[in-house]
């Protein structure tokens, strides 16, 4: 509990002076990332929350204080290879598929199969692929990506903490760390990014370690307890996909502008619906809530979605359009 407590600390410390660095780093070469609001955004704030979680995730192993245990630090490992696959993607363009196809080669290298079997472990890396692209988009807006992150960790990491399996919620509280030292440079007006190679690490960190908590579970539960840790990516995912079939445009933070709300305000209305959904996702797991609790978990999604999708733009944000537009 102390080094877990230490770690934290040293994470969110380290995260946070590395953020402002690196920063300077990418506004230097070039690594430049442009917002909704057309203002251009630095990136490497990603290789900062990477840097800080490896570097105290593998002091604390070789040390012998917090051993990440059996599977963990290859779980590390596939991840942090993942984020040079992201940085490289933020350094110079790579088509998505190559990022699709990464994520699901590091997936298939850490699901537990022993455990979900064959057919199961298949499904763990969809799903791990899915939700690991789903909260790179999450970085389109400015705070979202790493206040989902925050929350989401703390969550997954309740569930391991629940296995027993202490080196993976070690993991997992450092990488809220690192995310909240970057979340002092991201949050709304952004000075620096996420960008790919910390949005799929952490994605991908998240969605695995989430796996291997449910590892041995049934199929029905396990999917249950996971999409609710995972809902508002799922939205994400969702609405992206409608969008792209003419329905609209734009992500979820964007839709929350549109109808008014600041950029602030829709960080933390999106990140009360990450809460709760991650709330029922480990209350599930602790067996403190049925399995349908994750159903109104889905249909408030589902309406939340298509209430975005049918909403239109207010009044001020017409006049400001009308504005832009001359």
């Amino acid at each position: 509990m102390l080094y877990g407590i230490a770690a934290a600390t040293t994470a969110l410390l380290l995260a946070t002076v590395l953020t402002a660095l690196l920063r300077t780093a990418a506004l230097r070469l070039g690594v430049l990332d442009r917002r909704w609001q057309h203002r251009k955004v630095p990136l490497l704030g990603g290789a900062a929350v990477v840097l800080a979680t490896c570097l105290v995730a593998v002091v604390g192993d070789r040390t012998g204080v917090a051993p990440l245990g059996s599977g963990v630090g290859e779980l590390l490992v596939a991840g942090a290879l993942l984020a040079g696959l992201g940085l490289f993607a933020d350094v110079r363009r790579v088509k998505a598929r190559a990022l699709v196809a990464g994520t699901a080669v590091a997936a298939a290298c850490v699901v537990p199969y022993a455990e979900t079997g064959v057919a199961g472990g298949l499904l763990a890396v969809c799903w791990i692929v899915l939700v690991t692209v789903g909260f790179r988009a999450l970085d389109h807006a400015d705070g979202l990506a790493g206040a989902v992150g925050v929350v989401t960790a703390f969550g997954v990491g309740a569930c391991a903490a629940a296995e027993v399996m202490d080196g993976l919620a070690v993991l997992l509280s450092v990488l809220a760390a690192a995310l909240t030292g970057f979340l002092m440079h991201n949050w709304p007006p952004a000075r620096v990014g996420l960008g790919s190679c910390g949005s799929l690490f952490a994605g991908f960190v998240l969605a695995s370690a989430a796996v291997e908590t449910r590892a041995g579970y049934g199929l029905g539960s396990s999917a249950a307890v996971l999409f609710a840790l995972t809902a508002l990516i799922a939205a994400e995912v969702l609405l992206a996909a409608l969008t792209r079939r003419g329905t609209g445009t734009g992500h979820l933070a964007h839709r929350l502008r549109r109808l008014g709300l600041t950029p602030q305000g829709a960080i933390v209305v999106l990140g009360a619906g990450a809460f709760c959904g991650v709330l029922v996702g480990v209350l599930v797991h602790l067996g403190w809530l049925a399995e349908s609790g994750a159903l109104w978990v889905a249909a408030g999604a589902l309406i939340v979605v298509l209430a975005l999708l049918r909403a239109k733009p207010s009044a001020q944000v017409r006049a400001r359009l009308r504005v832009r537009n001359g």
